[in-house]
């Protein structure tokens, strides 16, 4: 189906109740596990469906987030998916309480199985309200990003198109943008800080009236973590903090001898090199083309899939005023298709968006036939190595977008990745200080996040960006907002995406090999059993 002609209707909550139920009592009544394989699929068909109205809904929204139909219609998923959420509570607990369990097992897996109980300690009547004050804090959190409107370079700048010009290698640009970009933070800081509280604070409520200490233990079962815990990701935080800080600033050094200066400052962090980095020698329309081109080689696979997207027009990436920041790839699932949103800015960001994005929507397209709406898309630490790795994976096309300039994007791109390590773990950290301690003032929280950048970014200079100097840069990343606890997922899998790299330049075949395996079990495994049978190293040893 394109996406564009896909026609969109708000359902009719209290019919799709009534429908829900009455296939939960054929499931509650069967007395052979047969029928109740057809009323699961018979409930996955409704359940498909409101579910793919949802993704429209929100899909259209983040392409315009003034879009007055779109914003009514955010508002309502925005109160009814908890209420939809308490549905599928209701068939989690049948299933859990199935004579049949064994059946059920062998048909749908252990991992459905650990998943669905996940799903129930995150979830009892009483937080509904909450949920729903969350979803609307969240929502106002992307409209507060999308509402930048900065002059400069003589147009009107939104904070994707102004991140561009940070890698200028004319200072005085680079310097006003980066200026621009976090007046826009200061401006907005009270706003900021206000909606962080509130989300930290309801977050702390809701877990609480659940039966947990704190939300970091909730935050882990609402990650679907069926396999490791925060104890053994404060390890990995230490493991990072040992190996890959100094691996980390041994590049930013030869990053500074490179462009000629002293030390790396906030100013110049984005320039890699001292004649420029590396450029698209193309525009969006031709980036898509070669994209194409790309994929028809890479495998047999990722041209059909790849032709399939565009035909279909499930790659939406042209930057435009209201546009939400950022990219994601979701799923359609009544057409078993994927959906990829970005917003391209003509920096080297694109090809990671092309990439990246493109790397879940792939595995959503080699595991699509999967029935179980659950076991689609894998847990979102193991949805990260098909993205990261694909990033890898596609460096002998590189040529197709930088020209005699790929050797410089590549330079780059793993710098980047081995760089991001400790980023990823300190908004990780950040993240567990915060909602082990949810009364912390503004001002408390900002200071933590300094004190974690220098422990784990120890070069980072701001210089005269008060904002930032204080500890506000962790404004501008959604996922600390919106996905408590995702962002220790990167980390996970950039190791893995890393080590796929060194497999791959010695055998490219048997590594794309492996790859294509864990794309087409989508979420039948854990995160650590989809690692073994990709047969890479477990990252937390």
């Amino acid at each position: 189906m394109n996406f564009n002609e896909i026609s969109y209707n708000r359902i009719d909550f209290f019919e799709f109740e009534k429908k829900y139920r009455s296939i939960l009592d054929r499931i509650n009544d069967a007395s052979r596990f047969e029928d109740i394989k057809t009323s699961i699929s018979d409930l996955n068909i409704v359940r498909n469906h409101v579910e793919t109205m949802k993704t429209v809904a929100e899909i259209r929204y983040s392409i315009n987030t003034n879009d007055k139909f779109y914003i009514d219609e955010n508002k309502f998923w925005n109160e009814y998916e908890p209420l939809i959420l308490d549905l599928d509570i209701m068939f989690y607990n049948c299933i859990l309480n199935s004579r049949f369990k064994e059946e059920i097992i062998e048909e749908y897996g252990n991992q459905f199985y650990n998943l669905i109980k996940c799903k129930i300690d995150t979830f009892s009547k009483e937080v509904i309200g909450l949920l729903q004050e969350e979803n609307k804090l969240m929502s106002e959190y992307t409209e507060l990003l999308a509402s930048a409107k900065i002059d400069f370079d003589g147009k009107v700048c939104n904070l994707s198109d102004l991140s561009a010009y940070s890698m200028n290698l004319d200072e005085k640009i680079r310097k006003e943008s980066i200026v621009k970009h976090t007046e826009f933070f200061k401006k907005n800081e009270e706003k900021f800080d206000e909606l962080f509280d509130k989300l930290v604070k309801l977050r702390d409520n809701i877990a609480k009236k659940l039966g947990y200490d704190n939300f970091i233990e909730l935050g882990y079962k609402r990650m679907s973590r069926t396999d490791y815990n925060s104890e053994m990701v404060s390890k990995l935080r230490t493991k990072i903090l040992e190996r890959f800080v100094p691996a980390a600033n041994k590049l930013y050094k030869e990053q500074a001898s490179r462009i000629g200066v002293d030390k790396i400052d906030y100013y110049n962090e984005k320039i890699e090199f001292s004649d420029g980095n590396a450029t698209l020698i193309g525009d969006q329309k031709y980036i898509i083309e070669k994209g194409k081109e790309m994929y028809s080689q890479l495998s047999d696979e990722t041209k059909e899939f790849f032709e399939y997207l565009i035909s279909n027009e499930l790659f939406d990436v042209s930057p435009r005023e209201g546009k939400a920041m950022g990219g994601y790839c979701t799923i359609l699932p009544e057409y078993k298709e994927p959906f990829i949103f970005g917003n391209f800015n003509g920096t080297v960001d694109d090809i990671d968006v092309l990439t990246h994005e493109a790397g879940h929507a792939f595995q959503v397209y080699m595991s699509r036939d999967i029935e179980m709406p659950e076991l689609i898309f894998p847990t979102l630490d193991s949805c990260e190595i098909h993205s990261m790795s694909m990033e890898f994976f596609t460096y002998p096309w590189m040529d197709l977008f930088f020209g005699d300039m790929s050797e410089k994007y590549k330079k780059y791109h793993h710098d980047s990745a081995v760089k991001f390590l400790p980023y990823g773990t300190l908004v990780d950290h950040f993240q567990h200080i915060i909602y082990e301690h949810p009364n912390l003032s503004p001002n408390e929280r900002k200071e933590i996040w300094r004190d974690l950048e220098r422990k784990y970014l120890p070069h980072r200079d701001y210089k005269d960006l008060d904002l930032l100097e204080c500890g506000g840069y962790w404004y501008r990343q959604g996922h600390i907002f919106k996905d408590p606890f995702y962002y220790i997922d990167y980390v996970l899998a950039q190791l893995c995406a890393l080590e796929f790299y060194e497999d791959m330049k010695h055998d490219y075949k048997g590594a794309w090999k492996r790859y294509m395996e864990i794309c087409k079990v989508g979420g039948e495994y854990s995160f650590l059993e989809i690692v073994k049978l990709a047969k890479l190293e477990n990252p937390f040893e």
